[in-house]
């Protein structure tokens, strides 16, 4: 599935290579001299037979170190399904109904349903957006989106993150997390226990808990980043009954699904996840094309920083990284919209950070150590100076922008500049192997 000449992917003549980018709703084509290009990085060949729906209800018939979700929830009186927010590509209206078969196996009835919207610290979902999310159990459940009464305090983690959960949450007898499994720039892996926190949980947990990222371990891929690891103990603290964890394709389509105990089964995602899309390279690129594969992962640059973060590893010193996703509600977050319209350079944003740890923060800094060493240019529908302001180069079309990277790069190293390109950069992690040429 790594090959260029992938039908619906990319394909390939002797000249060149011609490949389509997500950005929003909509495409950008891009053509490269196949000379140029490392390879166009998609998921590697793995079959996985089934998908939808169909894997959903095997996983849930063979949990993992749990028993049954039916036998679970036998005799409760109260449930609480926690899910995520339309900026992740979980299909919630894929594994809500038979999640809810399970349910109603149990006892349990629709009416002591409540589905929690794991919002962490983005923004309550519409009318419409609840819609998508719920698909047919839309007005069927009652629904928790950003309208809690209160918190419930259950200490604090061995790191000192507060454990503090949304009331409703706390007092269900019984509680549930759907989740997808992909990579995450430094709680290693997306899934299990990040249900609970930060998706329910306070913005003070949350920023307690992101502190560590500065952490040499925290990073993409590791199953025990310290993130993790303190994610995890909250967790127990609070306790999480079940959890059902998907891994998607590139379509979005399920083809894995982990279902049981929070960490086991999370697990068990994550090692799926990596044979799909852990993707070796034994080459540096001069200039990295990626795109988030476009809605509903572009819809702001704080959300776009994930494929970002997966383009820094192929990147060379002095490259460029051509960013592509529509951002079309802007910065996303006021922190970090804050940090990168404040600063003078990207090192002002390093440095804030060094002072003072905030969420949204966080992720301008991480931003801005990526343009320490290579320049992004970014295709998006965010207006030009905006972009410039955040110290990227806005360009109107893919092929203008990667045009432009490989002149430039072309007269920096005196030979054609070597091209990688990720349409799907928040799933693929580049994994280098190329001994003795670590970036700085």
């Amino acid at each position: 599935m790594r090959t260029i000449g992938d039908e619906g992917r990319g394909h390939s003549s002797a000249q060149t290579v011609e490949v389509d980018l997500g950005i929003g709703e909509r495409t950008q084509h891009l053509s490269l001299p196949a000379a140029s290009v490392i390879e166009v990085m998609h998921a590697n060949d793995v079959t996985f037979g089934a998908t939808g729906r169909t894997v959903v209800e095997e996983s849930l018939r063979n949990p993992i170190g749990t028993p049954r979700l039916r036998d679970v929830a036998r005799g409760s009186g109260s449930v609480c399904v926690i899910t995520s927010d339309v900026t992740r590509p979980l299909p919630t209206a894929t594994l809500l109904p038979p999640v809810m078969d399970e349910l109603h196996a149990a006892g349990v009835r629709d009416d002591q349903v409540l589905l929690a919207i794991a919002l962490g610290s983005h923004r309550p979902q519409t009318e419409d957006e609840l819609r998508r999310i719920m698909g047919e159990y839309y007005g069927r459940l009652r629904v928790l989106n950003g309208d809690s009464k209160g918190l419930v305090h259950y200490g604090t983690t061995s790191h000192g993150t507060p454990v503090d959960i949304l009331e409703e949450v706390a007092h269900a007898d019984v509680r549930v997390a759907l989740g997808n499994v992909e990579y995450h720039y430094f709680a290693g892996y997306s899934g299990g226990a990040k249900a609970i926190m930060p998706g329910v949980s306070t913005f003070e947990a949350i920023q307690a808990n992101h502190s560590m990222m500065v952490d040499p371990a925290a990073h993409s891929g590791n199953m025990e980043s310290p993130v993790r690891l303190d994610l995890e103990e909250a967790c127990r603290m609070v306790g999480l009954d079940f959890i059902v964890n998907v891994v998607l394709d590139e379509e979005r389509n399920v083809v894995y699904c982990a279902s049981g105990d929070f960490v086991r089964a999370q697990r068990d995602a994550c090692r799926q996840l990596d044979r799909l899309y852990g993707c070796e390279l034994h080459e540096r690129a001069d200039v990295v094309v990626v795109s988030q594969g476009g809605a509903p992962k572009d819809l702001n640059l704080y959300q776009l920083q994930k494929a970002l973060d997966n383009a820094k590893h192929p990147v060379r010193d002095g490259g460029v990284i051509v960013l592509v996703g529509s951002c079309a509600e802007g910065l996303g977050q006021q922190t970090f919209e804050r940090w990168m319209l404040e600063a003078n350079t990207p090192q002002d944003v390093v440095d804030h950070l060094r002072r003072e740890f905030k969420l949204g923060g966080h992720k301008a800094a991480a931003v801005a150590q990526i343009l320490l060493r290579a320049s992004i240019y970014l295709v998006s529908d965010l207006p030009d100076d905006l972009v410039r302001s955040c110290f990227m180069t806005p360009f109107p079309t893919v092929q203008n922008a990667v045009d432009t990277a490989m002149r430039e790069q072309r007269k920096r190293l005196g030979r054609e500049p070597r091209v990688l390109v990720m349409p799907h950069g928040g799933s693929t992690l580049p994994l280098m192997r190329v001994p003795g040429d670590e970036p700085k």
